[in-house]
């Protein structure tokens, strides 16, 4: 009997806009996350500890650090049958545009992925999500009610649900009905979940819970094709409301930590949230690992500093300096009598050499890293980033200020010090 095959599909997301200026140099799957991690690790590594590695990524915009970063970092023996490839949009005799949508994207690709037949799955994850699911337990789940279509629903309380896409659900857990990003309050109170999803919650306690889909679908093979079979672009907006009454439609309920981290600022809170004592996602859990490049960097290094609630990846070197509520990233540099807090610090590609120090003296520029007696707070110091000594960053009560030729920025009262800019010594920018 033929083995089934079930088809993994990230999408990669636009141009990444929300997540501008992070996204400028790269799309949004590579962008760094948790100091040693990049967000298609994620999906990946949910997938991987699934026991499903056959797995796609559809993106279209600056793909040559997630190439590289999949390329470096996700390698299968041949007997597996496993691998990680990047599909970005082509010109084909059929198609010669870009993707217009999730569900283009996955049409313009489906001669690459050679699965047709009845049994096959198709399961499209989001590439910018933060969350850890057993996807063996959604295809069981999806098995188990006949569905042809089965939908990710995370329950949210009513006040959280405006500006998402919200579905109801019968006592079965089948979907009766999508409202596309609601604001009006009767409407999302009318959408309130009943027992059947409550006893699906952790600990629902005594508020009301609507059901926001979390963009995660799995589809019968035959279902995606016939669906993909109309100009429709989009899965959230077009394909999965168009099969109402079409399909049988089901709703997985995951009642555990997900963020959807597609703009600065919840990129940002997520980021420092994982500073947290007992933070919300859990990176040490051994038995679902997430997985990233093995860089063989060594351990980090601390200098008489004073560190609360921070995390350091490999090869860092901080010297004198006091750290708050911080990440810093491979090959961060941080020195004496610098202020870091609420700061997500990427670091750096590479250890600078003495030559590259002598060139830096000589010319003037900052090494990698923060020089001294830097004050830096609820900022976020991209890849490569120089700041040089007695530098003041600080966004507290200053107005949003980006763009394609802007290198220290402001977005959603964040502060963004982007990839490889140079800020000079004794520069300020506070309130």
């Amino acid at each position: 009997m033929k083995k089934r095959k079930i088809i993994c599909i990230i999408m990669g997301g636009g141009r990444g806009s929300r997540l501008s200026p992070l996204t400028r140099d790269r799309c949004k799957p590579a962008v760094p996350l948790a100091g040693k991690y990049r967000l298609v690790d994620i999906p990946i590594s949910n997938c991987l500890n699934s026991g499903l590695n056959q797995i796609f990524v559809l993106t279209q915009f600056n793909t040559a650090s997630l190439h590289r970063h999949i390329q470096e970092s996700y390698k299968f023996d041949p007997f597996g049958g496993g691998f990680v490839d990047i599909l970005s949009a082509e010109q084909t005799d059929e198609s010669d545009t870009w993707y217009q949508g999730t569900a283009d994207a996955v049409r313009q690709n489906m001669h690459h992925f050679q699965s047709h037949s009845e049994g096959d799955l198709y399961l499209i994850l989001s590439g910018d999500q933060l969350y850890r699911m057993n996807l063996g337990d959604l295809v069981r789940e999806h098995d188990a009610s006949g569905a042809e279509v089965t939908i990710t629903a995370k329950p949210l309380g009513l006040d959280q649900a405006e500006g998402l896409g919200l579905m109801r659900i019968d006592d079965n857990l089948e979907v009766t009905e999508f409202v596309e990003k609601p604001t009006d309050p009767k409407v999302i109170q009318g959408l309130a979940v009943g027992e059947a999803v409550r006893k699906k919650m952790k600990d629902p306690g005594d508020r009301d819970y609507c059901l926001a889909s979390m963009g995660i679908y799995v589809f019968n093979a035959s279902t995606l094709i016939e669906a993909l079979k109309s100009d429709t672009t989009d899965f959230g907006k077009e394909i999965i409301p168009g099969l109402l009454g079409k399909a049988k439609l089901h709703s997985y309920v995951f009642d555990d930590y997900w963020e959807d981290i597609g703009t600065v600022k919840a990129f940002f809170e997520a980021n420092i949230r994982l500073t947290d004592p007992v933070p919300p996602f859990n990176f040490f859990d051994e038995a679902a690992r997430i997985y990233t490049h093995a860089r063989f960097l060594p351990a980090s290094k601390l200098n008489s500093c004073r560190v609360e609630r921070a995390i350091m990846a490999d090869g860092c070197i901080v010297t004198d300096a006091d750290i708050r509520h911080t990440t810093l990233g491979v090959r961060s540099v941080v020195r004496e009598g610098s202020y870091l807090e609420n700061v997500v610090m990427m670091g750096a590609d590479e250890f600078e050499t003495v030559e590259d120090l002598e060139e830096n003296q000589n010319i003037g520029r900052p090494d990698y890293g923060v020089g001294q007696n830097c004050v830096i707070k609820n900022a976020i110091l991209d890849k490569n980033v120089r700041i040089g000594n007695n530098v003041q960053l600080d966004p507290t009560g200053l107005p949003d200020n980006f763009g394609p030729e802007v290198t220290v920025a402001i977005r959603d009262g964040v502060l963004v010090v982007c990839k490889d800019a140079i800020v000079p010594d004794g520069f300020v920018l506070k309130a």
